[in-house]
């Protein structure tokens, strides 16, 4: 089995609304256009999974995190958020929002092996 996913990785939110935003906006075309899209939300981009996470991080110029956020979702894209990055910020799955989820490190290796691609907003 191939995998025809692209995973958009994201390891900014408040600290950089610019680099969580942009990492969004293409995971949001990509899933447009009918591709299989994930957004991996590391470091500080974790919190963008949880109710409330992607409230308040705009940019002039750009669409409200929020607002992408939500779009991207029901494009139908995913969104995981690391399991080693949720831990030590108290996140658990009753803090996440509807189509996100803690995934563990094994699962976007696996993802990789398959043939996933991975864009960075670093």
């Amino acid at each position: 089995m191939v995998s025809g996913r692209l995973i958009f990785i994201c390891s900014h939110g408040r600290d950089d609304p610019e680099r969580a935003i942009l990492a969004f906006m293409a995971a949001n075309t990509a899933a447009m256009g009918g591709q299989q899209a994930t957004v991996l939300c590391t470091i500080e981009g974790v919190r963008i999974g949880t109710r409330g996470g992607a409230d308040e991080i705009q940019l002039e110029g750009f669409t409200p995190l929020a607002e992408l956020v939500s779009e991207f979702l029901e494009n139908g894209g995913e969104i995981w958020l690391c399991g080693v990055c949720t831990r030590p910020r108290g996140i658990t799955d009753d803090d996440l929002i509807e189509g996100a989820k803690i995934v563990g490190a094994a699962r976007v290796v696996e993802e990789v092996v398959l043939g996933a691609k991975t864009i960075t907003y670093a």
